[in-house]
């Protein structure tokens, strides 16, 4: 009996760690997204080459990235400083690694880099690229929770406290919002994209 429990027990602490490590991946990948588009947007917009549009694009990732950590962290009390340090070592490793494999994968589809925002080769072969980003970053995710470490170390601050004072206005956006808004926004492109 003691022995059917504990492997029961097992098998909840492994879904819960497989739900974590899923929702910490998509997370990571809505701010990469989010800042890999505007850089995109921004660097074509504004005539950069193809190197500082990348450049620009990861550097928003990062950047974006690390505020959607940092939003919920702030509205449970935690100050500015604080919350950057944990979610600077919670969430680094993913972040590069989703950076990592999305460029790589979309500097290898033929065309996709030079296909511009009116193109759908470009919408087509950014969601393969974020497609590929998040499959790289689930299992380092998935095994930095095991350990307790990643998005474990911003997991024990939501929800921690109620937020009272300036916090109350610190939005908060469930993970599952963002990644249909994402979803949204690359359909439209392409869309406008075929209709162009």
């Amino acid at each position: 009996m003691d022995h059917e429990h504990h492997t029961s027990h097992e098998a909840h602490g492994s879904t819960a760690t497989r739900t974590m490590a899923l929702a910490a991946t998509l997370h990571c990948l809505t701010g990469c997204a989010i800042g890999e588009i505007l850089g995109l947007v921004i660097g074509t917009a504004i005539g950069l080459s193809t190197g500082w549009t990348i450049v620009l694009a990861v550097s928003l990732a990062f950047l974006f990235g690390y505020v959607l950590s940092t939003l919920p962290l702030l509205k449970a009390g935690l100050g500015v400083g604080a919350a950057l340090s944990v979610v600077l070592a919670a969430d680094t490793l993913s972040i590069a690694i989703m950076e990592l494999v999305d460029n790589t994968v979309i500097a290898l589809i033929p065309g996709a880099m030079d296909a511009g925002l009116v193109n759908p080769t470009f919408w087509v072969g950014l969601v393969i690229a974020l497609t590929a980003a998040f499959f790289a970053a689930y299992p380092v995710n998935l095994w930095l929770l095991g350990r307790g470490k990643g998005h474990a170390l911003t997991h024990g601050y939501h929800g921690a406290a109620v937020a009272t004072g300036w916090r109350r206005f610190v939005p908060t956006i469930a993970t599952s919002t963002l990644v249909v808004g994402i979803l949204t926004f690359a359909l439209g492109g392409f869309l406008v994209a075929v209709a162009a």
